[in-house]
């Protein structure tokens, strides 16, 4: 079997068997594309570890960032693993590849009282009724009051919220539904963008508008996607943190500063939806920089 098509079975087998999140999907199928390219799609059972490393050291020589290749050598030993599994080869060529270390990039965070400040100005922006002040209103306070993943935010179905307990039910990755608390203020700004937002958007798309119990809508009437929310949060936060932002920013400044406040690392981790306690542990990382940059600029024997 080549491994164009060995590479598709277990593309498929991730995304109907695993249930993985379409964009780790899509990496993988990205991988292995370029695994085939860069061996002639051969058959599988011609490849042997120095093909691989082969092919890793040509993603060096392109100048591909380390975190692409580390990415790239687990999407490999991930899918010669699986081919071993369905016995379609014998041994396994990838058992002694090495990952290149990841650097560790510490995420962005905004301050919390600048971050008050800017979601008060969209609070008063909405006050006009305008319906996308009032969806970005909401969206930003959501973001940030509940944590959750940009993709998250997009998948929300108007069951999903449950406005008197001020809980929102998320679909996570590897469809893993968890359910997070959020805030007074998320909350009155998805009241508002409820009654008064969401249906004069819907009335702006007029009969073409497609029917969806999405929560957040475009201006066609239809779901919102992940690049429509990138682009409202970069428009917002870009010139907060002096560069092009996403949605992610809002999730690790939340995470970061219920740290600060004093929340449990384990409850923090049940909020954002991590699997590994470790993936959590990154943001005490951020919170004692900001402590010694604190301690640095205030104390005279610093």
């Amino acid at each position: 079997m080549r491994i164009s098509r060995a590479a598709e079975t277990y593309v498929t087998h991730l995304a109907d068997v695993r249930r993985l999140a379409p964009a780790t999907v899509r990496a993988y199928r990205s991988d292995l594309a370029d695994l085939t390219a860069a061996s002639a799609d051969a058959e599988l059972t011609d490849i042997d570890l120095e093909q691989l490393r082969d092919w890793l050291w040509q993603a060096t020589q392109r100048g591909d960032a380390r975190s692409t290749i580390a990415r790239r050598t687990s999407s490999a030993r991930g899918f010669f693993a699986w081919a071993v599994e369905e016995h379609l080869l014998d041994t396994d060529p990838s058992l002694r590849l090495v990952a290149p270390k990841r650097g560790r990039t510490l995420p962005k965070v905004a301050a919390s009282d600048s971050l008050t400040a800017l979601l008060d100005l969209l609070r008063d922006a909405a006050a006009d009724g305008d319906p996308v002040a009032l969806r970005d209103h909401a969206l930003l306070e959501l973001l940030y009051g509940a944590a959750v993943r940009v993709s998250e935010l997009c998948g929300l179905d108007l069951d999903d919220i449950d406005a008197r307990r001020r809980t929102v039910r998320v679909l996570g990755k590897g469809s893993k539904e968890r359910v997070v608390p959020f805030g007074g203020a998320a909350g009155r700004a998805l009241d508002a963008y409820l009654v008064r937002g969401r249906p004069a958007l819907l009335a702006r798309a007029g009969r073409h508008a497609p029917a969806t119990a999405a929560v957040f809508l475009g201006a066609r009437g239809g779901r919102m996607g992940t690049r429509a929310v990138y682009d409202v949060v970069s428009r917002v936060l870009g010139p907060e943190l002096g560069a092009p932002v996403g949605p992610h920013s809002l999730r690790h400044s939340a995470a970061t500063h219920l740290l600060d406040g004093g929340a449990d690392l384990r409850a923090v981790q049940e909020i954002l939806g991590h699997a590994s306690l470790g993936t959590t542990q990154i943001y005490t990382h951020v919170s004692s920089e900001r402590l010694t940059a604190t301690y640095r600029l205030a104390h005279p024997r610093a």
